[in-house]
């Protein structure tokens, strides 16, 4: 029969137990993290990276390197990244593209199955901007001339099944009309054809649009999210210019291997949520037209499968495929 001392006794053997075990378990992190990038030097999620990267480092102790690993339609860093050990110290900062490039090629991984979600970093969203030419002052306006001449207006995109190019081609189903793809390499070249009227439209960033909506040299016509943005308050939001469902957009996240323990997952959950919270972080990202934005492990696991699901979509009605 089970005493009331055997029974403090047990109680406190297995309490010795798991402090024991706990205590045997190396603390996280242990060594030096990686934050691979799929990217080169130099572009907007390698400068996230390089941003987020020294705050870690100061908050573990550890040091943080970014891993550049450019090719392949950002194919080659993601496949290694899925690829590393499932212990935290390996992750993934990605873009959007995560969500785009599996609908557009054969990849050597499941973008769902082969990641653990840890956080979102940032969100950016999309402006509708028009060359001054064309005589539309509003979305709806924009709508009806497209309508009424198929294939006349032109929209300019950084390069073929980026985001850009696809937010052409959601505003293509949502309106029910046929605009032009023409894509450049980088959306430099881009917002130059831009200004120059040699293509009508384009669905740009906004840190690159305000200056040339300010200056008059171009018009905007809706953004994207949810509100309007406080730099772009007397823009409409997609939604408010009579067309919801426009969810295009541009985000940055962390991913870890399949299989990351939940506690390693709440630890960089955790502690991107304190870097993006720090006041030099949120204005550094600002000023490169970045706006901080953290979100739990789940509700980054439900924006990769809406997006997926979303691109799925575009990518099959607007027919669009790439070259692996």
């Amino acid at each position: 029969m089970l005493t009331r001392e055997s029974l403090r006794t047990a109680v406190a053997a297995l309490l010795s137990g798991a402090a024991a075990f706990a205590s045997a378990q190396p603390a996280f992190p242990d060594r030096p993290l990686r934050l691979v990038v799929p990217y080169a030097t130099g572009g907007s999620t390698d400068l996230l990276a390089r941003l987020v990267g020294p705050k870690l480092t100061e908050r573990w102790g550890q040091q943080v390197i970014v891993d550049n690993r450019p090719g392949g339609n950002t194919i080659i860093g993601t496949q290694a990244a899925a690829r590393a050990q499932p212990d935290g110290h390996t992750v993934l900062l990605m873009a959007i593209a995560h969500t785009i490039i599996p609908n557009l090629m054969k990849v050597p991984y499941d973008p769902l199955r082969d990641f653990t979600p840890l956080a979102t970093i940032s969100r950016g969203e999309l402006v509708l901007v028009v060359h001054p030419s064309v005589q539309a002052h509003s979305l709806q306006e924009l709508v009806g001339l497209a309508r009424a001449r198929p294939g006349h207006f032109n929209y300019a995109s950084a390069s073929t099944g980026g985001p850009l190019h696809l937010a052409g081609e959601l505003f293509n189903m949502l309106g029910g009309v046929k605009t032009t793809h023409v894509p450049y390499k980088g959306g430099g070249p881009a917002m130059t054809d831009l200004l120059g009227g040699h293509v009508q439209m384009m669905f740009a960033a906004t840190a690159e649009a305000i200056p040339n909506i300010r200056a008059g040299r171009l018009r905007a016509l809706a953004v994207s999210g949810d509100t309007r943005l406080p730099t772009l308050a007397q823009v409409p939001t997609f939604a408010e210019a009579g067309m919801p469902g426009f969810t295009a957009k541009n985000w940055f996240g962390l991913l870890g291997p399949a299989g990351l323990p939940a506690g390693v997952v709440e630890r960089w959950s955790g502690a991107m949520a304190a870097v993006l919270a720090a006041p030099d972080i949120r204005e550094r990202m600002q000023a490169h037209g970045m706006e901080p934005w953290i979100s739990s492990p789940a509700a980054f696991d439900a924006l990769l499968k809406s997006d997926l699901a979303l691109y799925a979509k575009i990518v099959r009605t607007a027919g669009i495929r790439l070259e692996n």
